[in-house]
């Protein structure tokens, strides 16, 4: 009887240990809400090139940045955008 018992109690023991066991970890903040469309207004110059609008991280919460015209730091320098990515957030830059 008691070879049985413990037959039974290796079994169940056995059986809780092969159920799937899942854990989830969210690092940083939640993604930002979808991005708002609108039309540009003219440039200002050959020389400047077109931030488009973006949410950025403040304080834990995400912030809507209107879309602006800025000067190229360098000629033919190419905008990169901010890019949120994994539950990071990448602030943009200028790439030559």
């Amino acid at each position: 009887m008691k070879s049985k018992l413990l037959g039974l109690a290796l079994l169940a023991g056995s059986s809780l240990l092969a159920a799937p066991v899942g854990i989830g970890i969210e690092l940083g903040t939640p993604p930002p809400p979808p991005h708002t469309y609108y039309a540009k207004p003219p440039a200002p110059s050959p020389n400047h090139a077109w931030i488009p609008g973006f949410y950025e991280p403040l304080d834990g919460q995400y912030r809507w940045r209107e879309g602006y015209w800025a000067p190229r730091p360098y000629p033919h320098a190419v905008w990169v955008a901010p890019r949120y990515r994994s539950h990071r957030y990448y602030p943009g830059y200028w790439r030559r």
